[in-house]
């Protein structure tokens, strides 16, 4: 079976703790770090000089989702400090597919993301170009929501099509995981989770990552 991974976001985090709280979630397959701008979404988090303080002192890999505006002139910028994952929204790039392509060549895994209401239909073409597709189940901009059932057959349709192509694009789910929903999610062919609260929510967020991850594992077609 392809690997399950587990991106516990540090949005749910102590932020005045921070290096602490990297260190409990060293089990983690990435960190999931949450880029706002308060322009594309309606909230403000952290910038380039807090992700490479995060970078600096983080075991596991960082895996950052931008939502962000003009994410083709500040994309890049997040690949050269050395993220291993760098997302970008389909709705905030001018021109994805160059900078898809701009990202890997500055060494970083290029991942694309559609809010809950933008269809995967238009962008399934792009997937030779990606390596990760991260479907949002909630409303991008806080933490803390409730899973969008509604957004099942998109994972579906998506999981469909990068089965399609040979199985190389990770599909990414965010926003609602717990060990409920998280199978909801891994049945419809998802396999890299984000969860914040599920994890950071918990007195023992080693235990949490591991009970998500085999939850995952029991429901992955």
């Amino acid at each position: 079976m392809p690997r399950t991974c587990i991106h516990p976001s540090i949005l749910s985090a102590d932020f005045v703790n921070l290096e602490a709280e990297l260190e409990r979630i060293a089990t983690a397959d990435a960190v999931h770090v949450d880029v706002m701008d308060n322009h594309f979404v309606p909230n403000l988090t952290l910038g380039l000089p807090v992700v490479e303080r995060v970078l600096a002192v983080s075991s596991v890999p960082l895996d950052v989702h931008l939502m962000i505006e003009d994410a083709d002139r500040w994309a890049v910028g997040y690949a050269e400090l050395g993220c291993e994952s760098v997302t970008f929204h389909a709705e905030a790039a001018r021109a994805p597919i160059k900078l898809a392509r701009e990202l890997r060549a500055h060494g970083a895994r290029a991942g694309m993301a559609l809010r809950p209401g933008t269809p995967v239909e238009p962008y399934l073409d792009l997937l030779p170009e990606l390596d990760m597709l991260l479907v949002m189940t909630v409303e991008p901009g806080f933490g803390g929501q409730a899973f969008l059932e509604v957004t099942l057959p998109k994972i579906r349709r998506a999981a469909e099509a990068i089965r399609a192509g040979g199985g190389r694009v990770a599909l990414q789910v965010d926003g609602g995981i717990t060990e409920h929903t998280i199978l909801r999610a891994a049945e419809a062919g998802a396999d890299t989770f984000v969860a914040g609260s599920a994890v950071y929510g918990t007195g023992d967020p080693e235990a949490a990552i591991t009970a998500l991850r085999e939850a995952a594992r029991t429901r992955r077609p």
